[in-house]
């Protein structure tokens, strides 16, 4: 991972999108974070996109419009960017919810922990595996 390329946040909650920014100035990530509140808008920016493709997905799952489930499925199936792996990072302990999206192709699902250092821990580990990673070269 780039440390110029951006990563797209696909979260509802506003306390969860500043815990994140909170965890990532904390962290020294120096990746723009791209924030988008629910998948229609996700959609929207992935679509839009000729370059600069985001280095990996953030998404919460209970959202309003398009769920993160429905927007999984939905980017999956878009030639230009269903390669960008989709890290789920939601508060659903669900069996079903687990099964279906790693069905449709999330790259890992992690249950929100509730206290911040806990939280910043698992945003350092995600951080740190993605940045070992070797993407496409799409340039």
């Amino acid at each position: 991972m780039k440390s110029n390329q951006p990563i797209l946040l696909v979260e509802d909650d506003d306390v969860d999108i500043l815990s994140i920014e909170r965890a990532f100035k904390e962290l020294n990530v120096s990746n723009p974070l791209i924030i988008r509140n629910n998948g229609e808008e996700a959609l929207e920016y992935l679509n839009e996109l000729d370059d600069e493709f985001p280095a990996f997905i953030l998404l919460d799952l209970n959202m309003p419009r398009l769920s993160g489930l429905e927007f999984l499925k939905t980017y999956k199936a878009i030639d230009k960017v269903k390669w960008i792996p989709a890290i789920v990072l939601t508060t659903s302990a669900n069996h079903r919810d687990v099964c279906e999206a790693y069905g449709n192709q999330a790259a890992g699902y992690i249950i929100k922990p509730l206290n911040f250092e806990d939280f910043k821990k698992a945003l350092k580990e995600i951080i740190d595996y993605w940045s070992r990673c070797e993407y496409p070269d799409f340039e």
